[in-house]
């Protein structure tokens, strides 16, 4: 382990061998141009990417307090810039022609600039080839993230270029047990949290977040109820589920008098105050487009959280149904869970099951979020043998 672990690497305690080579490319000025992350969903390549970044754009290496770092976590700071496929059939040439035009500009805050790029596995064909020179001979002062499951998912000609950082799969005791140290919970709040979340370091942030607790809470209660609904109780349900699933992204107020274009505009507005003689027209227009790309992308990570919160739930039911003898995972709400159980069978718990899966399956292929989520509720509701009501 090296001497000093930059304060923003140090939350890696569940990846020793990725935080070791980081650090140590941090203290000692190695730093590749281009890294490769790849590992099993979970275990925290996105959130290590981030961390990297602030140690490469932080004056102090990554203290993880001052305002570049605090810049970097909140997804403003104009000099790390975080894309993901913009199409559900991958990343589109124009949005990697917008990338290399961007890094041929000068930093604007930072003597580094970092580009994290998400499900490079979707990064292929046309749109790859156009970015093959930029990620080998990127401008000095350019870092590259990319981000995938496997190298095998990657094409050959992106992967050899750069430097490749296994991640191990973190057991889900090892897991629960850094989220119960580190956020002073109990251990069924511990596993609530990973469930909904997936990696330790995500399970932290759900839980320091109320509005995201608030979504989970409201999918409980919506399914929880579905028995007793009737199709426009259902309708409303998905529609304030949606609702705060869009407060806790930041894409609307909690009050419903922000709108999206409203959010947009002054999300871009913060990320260029003070630093307007730095943009151009086209480049402002690059910024807000930037911006819409990654609400909808917060928007769609807090959906499948909502998701995860529904499966989680419905798996626990399945427990039940199939009379296994251990914990269930929604502890707070076992209640819920065995009423459910007691009106459904386990062919019906697979159906809901798979309603969830076809939601998710839904929004990645950008189906509007409160249709997916309406149709997901009434084919669970139909799933579980609920019987039918109205008004």
């Amino acid at each position: 382990m090296p001497s000093a672990v930059p304060h923003a690497l140090e939350f890696l305690s569940l990846q020793p061998r990725v935080r070791d080579l980081l650090a140590t490319a941090v203290t000692q000025g190695k730093l590749s141009h281009a890294y490769l992350f790849v590992g099993a969903p979970g275990s925290g390549k996105t959130e290590t990417a981030l961390a990297l970044a602030e140690c490469v754009v932080c004056p102090q290496g990554g203290d993880d307090t001052c305002d570049e770092c605090l810049r970097v976590k909140h997804g403003t700071h104009p000099d790390v810039k975080f894309l993901s496929p913009a199409s559900a059939t991958g990343y589109l040439v124009s949005q990697v022609r917008d990338l290399i035009a961007d890094v041929s500009l000068v930093p604007v805050r930072a003597k580094r600039k970092v580009y994290v790029l998400e499900q490079v596995g979707l990064l292929r064909g046309a749109a790859a080839n156009a970015l093959l020179k930029t990620i080998e001979e990127p401008p000095e002062g350019v870092m590259f993230i990319l981000v995938a499951r496997t190298v095998a998912a990657v094409m050959p000609t992106v992967a050899s270029r750069c430097q490749q950082v296994p991640f191990q799969v973190v057991s889900s005791e090892s897991a629960e047990k850094s989220v119960e140290l580190d956020s002073g919970v109990t251990g069924f709040e511990a596993r609530v949290a990973l469930a909904v979340a997936g990696t330790p370091t995500r399970a932290k942030e759900f839980l320091a977040s109320p509005e995201r607790r608030q979504v989970r809470r409201l999918m409980v209660r919506a399914i929880g109820q579905l028995a007793r609904d009737d199709s426009w109780d259902v309708l409303c349900s998905a529609r304030d589920l949606v609702h705060r699933i869009r407060v806790a992204a930041g894409v609307e107020a909690d009050d419903r008098k922000l709108s999206r274009d409203a959010a947009v505009k002054e999300e871009t507005r913060r990320r260029t105050k003070d630093q307007e003689d730095f943009y151009t027209s086209s480049g402002l227009r690059r910024v807000e487009d930037t911006v819409k790309r990654e609400l909808t992308a917060r928007e769609r990570s807090s959906m499948m959280e909502a998701l995860a919160a529904a499966e989680s739930l419905l798996r626990d039911v399945l427990v039940r149904c199939e009379g296994i003898d251990e914990p269930i995972v929604n502890d707070d709400v076992a209640d819920v869970v065995d009423r459910l159980a007691s009106i459904t069978s386990t062919s019906g718990v697979l159906a809901a099951l798979d309603a969830v899966r076809a939601a998710a399956d839904d929004i990645a292929h950008n189906v509007t979020p409160q249709l997916a989520l309406e149709a997901m509720l009434l084919c669970i509701k139909e799933a579980l043998t609920c019987p039918p009501s109205s008004r």
